[in-house]
């Protein structure tokens, strides 16, 4: 028989093959441990986010932050070439290595589960950062609407200072790498706040699947297996610093994408660059512009006529470059998304995003009292 033949390249995924049958068998206790973990996120606080997790962390981007490229897309793009392979080759044998071929996927997502929540996915498990700060997250529409109008007035003093007049978007002049670097000084400052945001050993990079990126609608994304923050390369620019602050709070163990959005927001707030701070704000507008959509239509419309034209032609280049990556498989991509985030306890899916209004209105809150 023929060494490329069905019955050899299953060989591995035979079922009396020991191994695979050890990683079926740890699956179920997988599932059972992620519950309970799960369900006590004191624990998972204590000794895996503040113990364990950083030292994982700091390993990998120490080992993968200095690499020009980004290690985890190559990764990705590996393993789906694999994937294609296998499929390709056992499509004609289907039915005859059914349960070979079921006893290899078991086996792979055993092993990718594992790993996958050892590096990083605990971390969806942890106490909520909002009960860690002491932040009271509810809030009235009158709280809402205040802080809106604040943002508009913030956003329309320095987009007025960057471009000389109203009319204008403001064009952030900074290349990537720059913004990275910026980045870096941000978190430096928010850390001498509070050291929880403490960030050294840098690994940010953007996106060697940034086009795919588009296509999907993601603005960026963590490789839990390299430790890697990745950027999508192709947004509009001025949005960069505050996604690429995002994605560094992903790599600070917060899983929770309201919570990284709050973390980046504040990051990037911190720098006294008026680019960076021009992208924290129109960032936090954006969300409590529509939060207040949703409570008051009649509200929205009044405080967003207030927008300086310059403004609002930075929220149509955002919409416009998502417009332009509309697909088909878009909407599978976002609702396998939001089912990913449903399963780790981000009851709200997608639509946990938008939370980081509650925080951006306790944070704001706090920081008024005398």
């Amino acid at each position: 028989m023929s060494r490329t033949t069905p019955a050899n390249l299953v060989n591995f995924g035979n079922m009396r093959n020991p191994f695979k049958s050890l990683l079926i068998v740890l699956l179920p206790l997988q599932l059972i441990c992620k519950a309970w973990l799960a369900n006590h996120p004191d624990w998972v606080e204590r000794w895996y986010s503040l113990k364990v997790y950083p030292a994982i962390s700091q390993f990998f981007r120490r080992a993968y932050g200095p690499i020009p490229f980004s290690v985890g897309d190559l990764l990705y793009l590996v393993l789906l070439s694999i994937a294609l392979i296998y499929v390709f080759r056992y499509s004609r044998n289907l039915k005859t290595h059914f349960w070979d071929i079921v006893g290899n996927v078991l086996a792979l997502f055993s092993v990718l589960h594992l790993t996958f929540y050892l590096l990083w996915g605990l971390n969806y498990f942890r106490l909520p950062l909002g009960k860690s700060l002491g932040l009271e997250e509810k809030f009235s529409t009158s709280e809402l609407v205040a802080y809106t109008q604040n943002l508009v007035e913030t956003s329309n003093t320095i987009q007025l200072k960057l471009t000389g007049d109203s009319i204008n978007p403001v064009l952030t002049p900074y290349t990537y790498d720059e913004i990275f670097l910026k980045t870096l000084e941000s978190y430096q400052l928010l850390a001498q706040k509070d050291n929880r945001y403490s960030y050294i050993n840098p690994s940010i990079k953007p996106s060697l699947i940034s086009q795919g990126l588009s296509f999907m609608g993601y603005g960026g994304y963590l490789n839990p297996f390299t430790g890697e923050a990745q950027v999508n390369a192709l947004i509009p620019t001025f949005r960069l610093p505050v996604v690429s602050a995002h994605e560094i709070g992903h790599q600070l163990g917060y899983s929770a994408e309201n919570e990284t959005n709050f973390i980046g927001f504040l990051a990037t707030r911190e720098n006294p660059d008026p680019y960076f701070q021009y992208s924290a704000a129109t960032f936090a507008l954006n969300y409590c512009l529509s939060e207040l959509h949703r409570r008051d239509s009649l509200a929205v419309k009044r405080i967003s006529s207030q927008l300086n034209p310059g403004v609002k032609a930075n929220f149509s280049e955002v919409y416009a470059f998502w417009r332009k990556y509309e697909n088909p498989a878009e909407p599978i991509f976002k609702a396998m998304f939001n089912r990913y985030l449903e399963a780790n306890r981000q009851k709200d899916g997608i639509g946990s995003y938008n939370r980081i209004v509650a925080l951006l209105i306790a944070q704001h809150r706090m920081e008024k009292q005398p």
